[in-house]
């Protein structure tokens, strides 16, 4: 009885049972929230090397630093969101992080107002520069925690009860409210710089920090409050027993006798280590069943087969125009855009984990041009294979990433969902540093077709794992019997054809 309706309504947009303005509001939110993300992370790389004009120190530090306090914090911040009220966590995080990004554009504002600092006063050169990093670091975070709660969270609780159809639309328009403020602020950030100066530009973004967060706020309260089953989840999340390594810290045994103390304090190292927050976040992560699609999608981010610093600075050493590499970048994250819209309609024809063995699939074929043009004499015609190799495969990528995303939402209990979200996002995060450290060992650009193969081979572990999950899960890869069926009918079907011919 109630296959009809979704039957009937299969090739249009879903329609959810609340007002479907407050699905804009959320969508209106998250651009808000990831556009002053983008804007910081395209920003701070400029100030730093305009801080220090001879050098990549201080933006590689603070590459480090931003990245490791991911991977370090992840799993705990997953945890954090978790335990918290939903209200709670929307004014932590909002406040945090733009609180930070103010700070941090205070203390950019210092260093380039007084560009002599470092050689007039070291100490407190180092002072802003450190103040700089952990506001870096501490808005990184809570930009984690705010993605945890809508896309891990928000998004799955608002599509329940719904047309099956709602989670996958709305994962795709997330998906690509981020790509386009990823394709978009560098550009809107470098228009700033060209009409005013870095000074100005960091006095904006701090400006634009403290508007914002408010109208974010707006926004998310008002899907809060509109949704009823976002408040019935809250009340559930509220009356969850304390975790049982504290419960237990806490509570005195009804046998309890000093003779048992000596018993107690007995207890293994591996037992207390187990216990501890971090260490059980990633218990929990390995424990699940979408552990392998998760790890195949870490893996992805050990490459330098995409449109970064490395890459990037590779292809001006080989002579590559900048403006043919903006053009390309350009064309990158136009094919992730169009990725979140070809997502949707091949999800309706194929199941998710299908979904995601073909676009994987998709994906390494792609990247098998930037793997070729290492054979290729001519560097020019290298250079170009390796840019069409690197954006037509961003297809496949993003694909793959969504159909993950969704897989976690389905497989992973509520309970799990926000602790299991944090760790994925720290094992990319250090996947992401060891692609960095591993440029730094291999740095001559001469030598970047091996950093190309060892991105490959990566990308190819990636693909393998979940092919291998996706066999755990179905018994099998590809229907075999179909295969038998469709050639005995074309078998039969040539002779018929051959005779109709001679008549």
């Amino acid at each position: 009885m109630t296959k009809e309706p979704l039957l009937d309504h299969e090739t249009s947009s879903p329609q959810p049972s609340f007002p479907s303005h407050l699905t804009k509001y959320l969508y209106s939110g998250h651009f808000l929230a990831r556009w002053g993300a983008r804007m910081w992370d395209f920003s701070v790389a400029l100030y730093m090397i305009n801080i220090w004009p001879d050098s990549l120190l201080l933006a590689a530090i603070y590459g480090v630093v931003e990245n490791a306090s991911t991977a370090l914090f992840g799993p705990i911040i997953g945890k954090w969101v978790d335990r918290l009220s939903y209200v709670k966590v929307l004014r932590l995080w909002l406040v945090t992080q733009n609180f930070s990004f103010i700070v941090a554009g205070g203390t950019v504002l210092g260093l380039l107002a007084y560009p002599d600092l470092k050689a007039t006063s070291v100490e407190a050169f180092v002072l802003l520069v450190l103040v700089t990093n952990v506001s870096g670091a501490v808005g990184v975070l809570s930009t984690l925690a705010g993605a945890i709660l809508i896309e891990r969270e928000w998004v799955v609780v608002m599509s329940e009860g719904q047309d099956p159809t709602l989670l996958t639309q709305m994962n795709s328009v997330i998906r690509r409210i981020d790509l386009i403020c990823k394709l978009f602020a560098p550009v809107v950030r470098g228009t700033l710089k060209a009409n005013g100066s870095l000074k100005a530009s960091a006095m904006t973004l701090a400006v634009l920090s403290t508007i914002s967060v408010w109208l974010e706020y707006w926004f998310f309260m008002s899907v809060y409050q509109g949704i009823p089953a976002l408040a019935e989840r809250n009340r559930q999340r509220t009356r969850k027993p304390f975790p049982a390594e504290l419960t237990e810290s806490l509570s005195v045994p009804d046998d309890y006798h000093p003779a048992n103390a000596e018993n107690s304090q007995k207890r293994s190292l591996g037992e207390k280590i187990a216990n501890l927050p971090l260490v059980s976040a990633w218990r929990v992560y390995f424990e699940q069943e979408v552990v392998l699609p998760g790890i195949a999608l870490a893996l992805l981010y050990f490459t330098v087969l995409s449109f970064g610093s490395l890459m990037t600075a590779t292809l001006e050493w080989e002579g590559i125009p900048a403006f043919v590499i903006g053009i390309a970048r350009g064309i990158s994250a136009t094919i992730g855009v169009a990725a979140t819209l070809v997502y949707p309609v091949l999800h309706s024809h194929i199941s998710t984990l299908r979904t995601g063995l073909w676009s994987s699939w998709s994906q390494w074929t792609f990247l098998l041009l930037c793997v070729g043009s290492i054979w290729v004499q001519n560097s020019m015609i290298a250079a170009y294979m390796l840019i069409g190799g690197v954006a037509a495969s961003r297809l496949g990528l993003w694909m793959f990433d969504l159909a993950i995303v969704q897989q976690m939402q389905d497989k992973v209990h509520e309970s799990d969902r926000c602790v299991v979200g944090g760790a994925q996002s720290s094992l990319q995060s250090t996947l992401y540093m060891m692609a960095y450290g591993m440029g730094i060992i291999i740095s001559n650009p001469q030598d970047f077709w091996k950093l190309i193969l060892l991105s490959f081979l990566s990308a190819t572990l990636s693909a393998s794992l979940y092919t291998l999950h996706v066999y755990r899960v179905r018994k099998h890869l590809i229907h075999f019997e179909k295969l038998v069926l469709l050639g005995s009918w074309l078998i039969v079907r040539s002779p018929n054809t051959y005779q109709s011919q001679n008549v």
